[in-house]
Parts: structure tokens; C-alpha cells; sequence
């Protein structure tokens, strides 16, 4: 079944980003509760591994944020990081701002980034699952590390 194929990726997916077991059970878990809601819906999205993976993407993001909103807060009560020394969410602010620049590329490079770098596969990996050839596959490559470059440096000139 979709379950037994899908946990132990999602699973791993969210451990290597996240660090945690605890919080990577826990953003599974959340991760199959919304795919069962969208089952429920009357026009559901199709359940694959790649889309179960894109929801526990979207956990993974809300949970930073939130744990951000909450470190913010209490910093203005003095319980928190103070302007002094690095920030600690700086790192997960920084793979955030990364995730959402990912986002907004077009599937092909999308698909390509993620394959070779959040999922650390080889290049011929990325090309026998995108069904590519080696060639096309590095230059696929290329235009998408570009794309992200500047879709990531236009993000940060509209945060200044």
C-alpha cells in the first residue's frame, strides 16, 4: 500500500532536514493526517510518494515558522536570544527562505535541485529518475541552479 511505501521516505525526508526523530515522527504523522483529510475532500489531489513529500515539506515550514513567531516573542520579553551573538534560527530562517525559492521554480527544476541536493543522489541518479539522459540531466542541471540563484537573490533584494 501507499502507507508502506511512503512512510519510511517521508520519514527519512523529514529526519535529515529536521535533525530530530521526536519532531520528524510528529510532522509524519501530521503529514498522513492532512493526506487523509484531502482523501476526504470531494475533489482529493492524487496520492503519490512525491506529493505526500511535498506535504511534509509544507509541515516542516510551518513548524519553523512557528517556532520562529515563538523565539521572536520571546525575545521581546527578554526570555529569549538576545542581539547579541548569532541568532540559532538564522540557519532554519535561511533553509526556509531556500524551500520557499525552491517553490517558485518551474517542476523541472524543481524536481532536478531536490533530486541532486536535498536528496543527495548523482547526477546519473537524477537522470535515471527523470528519465533523462546524462547530458540532458547537466544541463537541466545548470538552468536550475541559475534559476534558483536568481529567483534566491531577488527574494533578498525585496527583504532589504
Amino acid at each position: 500500500a501507499l502507507y508502506d511505501e511512503a512512510l519510511p521516505r517521508v520519514y527519512g525526508y523529514l529526519l535529515r532536514r529536521c535533525g530530530r526523530a521526536g519532531l520528524a515522527e510528529d510532522l509524519c504523522a501530521q503529514t498522513f493526517l492532512a493526506a487523509v483529510g484531502s482523501v476526504r475532500r470531494h475533489d482529493p489531489a492524487p496520492l503519490s510518494v512525491a506529493w505526500l513529500i511535498g506535504v511534509a515539506r509544507h509541515k516542516l515550514i510551518d513548524h519553523w515558522r512557528a517556532q520562529s513567531r515563538e523565539e521572536r516573542g520571546l525575545s521581546l520579553i527578554g526570555e529569549g536570544p538576545g542581539p547579541e551573538g548569532d541568532d540559532p534560527w538564522d540557519a532554519q530562517l535561511d533553509a526556509m527562505r531556500a524551500q520557499d525559492t525552491l517553490a517558485k521554480l518551474i517542476p523541472p527544476h524543481r524536481a532536478a535541485l531536490t533530486l541532486r541536493y536535498l536528496d543527495d543522489l548523482t547526477v546519473p541518479d537524477v537522470a535515471a529518475h527523470l528519465d533523462r539522459s546524462l547530458h540532458a540531466t547537466e544541463g537541466l542541471l545548470v538552468r536550475a541552479r541559475r534559476s534558483f540563484r536568481r529567483a534566491y537573490e531577488a527574494e533578498e533584494v525585496g527583504d532589504a
